[in-house]
């Protein structure tokens, strides 16, 4: 990373440092912010929000690049958005409003990369950007608190708006100390920091983000080693498996460690397409629904989040107001039900009688099945699994749910639930065609629910989800797309071939747009290894979809497959 002396100038090339450097900082404290985070909800996640978040935001950076007509305020612009759509939880939110604030004030004030004032000096135009970060992040908060992360930015600006006029590295070390000394009295002004004897997590990750830049300009900086060890809570070190952050032991033990009721049971959070007045309105009607309101965004997409009892009128506030989509609902007591009940005595009872079989065709893809509490049988193509095989995984099972995960793996399926139904075993073949599908069935498995619903909810979450992938055509063929000649590349849709080409990613891209055309929130690539690695060809479809559907979000796994390089799932 460079260090720049004398009259720094303000570009794309300081703006990628800045990204590097804040997610080198926010990756290694990860673990410790999550242990600071104790308000709004000590749900222990504030570090890994703000590090997905800044993520998300530099990966829109490197998507649109510093080539030729790619100036300064496009770039801030696409770091702002990405950070939009991508941010994760309250804080999260709130930094993304934050680089929105940062990016229309540096718009304002530059063209062509220089600054409309003629003024040499970039110290002014960035004590600015952050006085308009700091005034944005309040707009966007329907009850703003002090003590958070907030004030922290509102601190910061104001000490770089002091330094104004005396130069870059002065407006920058300033901001950066400035943040520091206000985070070490927030545990002053609320209560529950005072309790739990910490500072606020989301106002910890700014002052890191702070550091960041002033590391860009400053040479005197400190290292971000030094920055890590001055960190309140030392360096960063994982949470033993099992075991709470000391500092949400310390806030359980008094008594606050969970949501109390009207606190809000979930958090809300979803995309919205709406004008100004639609998101002005909405943050006022959730403001008498729950806590934590924040809608922040603009030019007419809002980011909006919310902690509430009731999940659903949340949602359909948002739907009232324009087009909502990527939606996600999290109980903040730390379980993935997403709005189911909580198990019961009887309920913990189904979690051992029943179980869920999949077939797969990798050893990474059964890794996957298996994180979601999946036995697994190894198919897939020219590996056609045996009834038997089946019915041994679901040996001492009260409750089977099979997920073939391949039309070619259904009548085995069928006749192993034949043998398991004659040993008095209650099976549900579920229609999974492909193991995208077999992925989203297992997403939303509760062995709590009754086994109707169960059945229900994982195969309509089958069912909504398209899928395609990327094959090597053996022989010739006439196909729908044409004639396939052995060695060409075949696109696939729902089974059909829709495309035939020699390059892997502008096959895999198509195939993507068409799934696409559609409609869709969400795409899931799984990597292959076989007859020539994935990844590469995932990484290009992300890049596409990127740069073409910021709509849409991209998930990228490591599947281990045969036979398909790539499969594709659409949502």
């Amino acid at each position: 990373m460079t260090t720049y002396t004398g009259n720094p100038s303000f570009g794309i090339a300081e703006l990628s440092d800045w990204g590097a450097r804040g997610g080198l900082l926010l990756e290694a404290a990860r673990y410790d912010i999550d242990a600071l985070n104790v308000f709004p909800v000590p749900d222990g996640d504030t570090g890994t929000n703000l590090l997905l978040t800044w993520q998300a935001a530099t990966d829109a950076l490197v998507e649109v690049g510093g080539g030729p007509g790619v100036g300064l305020t496009t770039a801030l612009a696409a770091l702002a958005r990405g950070a939009l759509l991508g941010a994760r939880g309250n804080s999260g939110v709130i930094v993304a409003q934050l680089l929105r604030g940062i990016s229309e004030s540096i718009d304002s004030q530059v063209t062509d990369g220089r600054l409309t004032s003629g003024d040499t000096d970039w110290g002014a135009a960035i004590a600015a950007a952050l006085a308009r970060a700091a005034d944005l992040g309040y707009a966007g908060v329907a009850r703003p608190v002090e003590g958070t992360i907030l004030t922290v930015a509102a601190v910061a600006a104001q000490a770089a708006q002091g330094q104004a006029r005396s130069g870059v590295v002065a407006v920058v070390s300033a901001a950066a100390e400035a943040a520091a000394d206000a985070l070490s009295h927030t545990t002053e002004q609320l209560p529950v920091l005072a309790e739990a004897g910490v500072v606020d997590a989301g106002g910890q990750g700014l002052v890191l983000l702070l550091e960041a830049l002033r590391g860009v300009f400053d040479p005197n900086a400190p290292t971000p080693q030094q920055v890590l060890e001055s960190f309140s809570l030392g360096r960063a070190v994982p949470p033993v498996a099992g075991q709470l952050p000391h500092a949400l032991h310390a806030v359980q033990h008094n008594g606050v460690g969970h949501a109390a009721p009207g606190d809000g049971a979930f958090e809300v959070m979803y995309l919205l397409e709406a004008d100004d007045q639609g998101a002005t309105d909405l943050r006022s009607r959730l403001d008498t629904m729950g806590e934590s309101v924040v809608v922040v965004g603009g030019g007419g997409l809002w980011n909006v989040h919310v902690h509430t009892d009731d999940a659903g009128p949340a949602v359909e506030a948002g739907v009232g107001a324009g087009r909502v989509f990527r939606i996600r609902i999290t109980p903040l007591d730390g379980s993935a039900s997403h709005g189911a009940e909580p198990p019961s005595e009887t309920g913990m009872a189904q979690l051992a009688r029943r179980v869920v079989v999949a077939v797969a065709s990798g050893p990474a893809l059964a890794a996957l099945f298996e994180s979601g509490g999946a036995r697994v049988v190894p198919g897939g193509a020219g590996r056609r699994p045996t009834p038997g095989a089946i019915v041994d995984a679901a040996m001492g099972a009260a409750e089977v749910l099979v997920l073939p995960n391949d039309d070619d793996h259904q009548a085995v399926a069928d006749a192993a639930a034949a043998e398991l139904r004659d040993r008095g075993t209650q099976v549900a073949v579920l229609p999974t065609h492909a193991e995208v599908q077999g992925l989203a069935a297992v997403a939303v498995h509760a062995a709590y629910r009754p086994f109707t619903d169960d059945v229900v909810a994982m195969s309509a979450a089958a069912a909504a989800t398209r899928f395609g992938g990327l094959a090597r055509a053996e022989r010739e063929a006439m196909t729908s797309a044409g004639i396939c000649h052995p060695g060409d590349l075949l696109g696939l849709v729902e089974g059909d071939i829709v495309v035939l080409g020699s390059d892997p990613a502008a096959v895999s891209c198509a195939v993507a747009d068409r799934m696409l055309s559609a409609g869709g929130e969400l795409v899931t690539l799984v990597c292959g290894d076989d007859p020539f690695p994935g990844r590469p060809v995932a990484d290009a479809v992300r890049r596409h979809l990127h740069r073409h559907r910021l709509d849409v979000e991209v998930v990228v796994y490591d599947g281990g497959q045969s036979h398909y390089p790539l499969l594709i799932g659409v949502e």
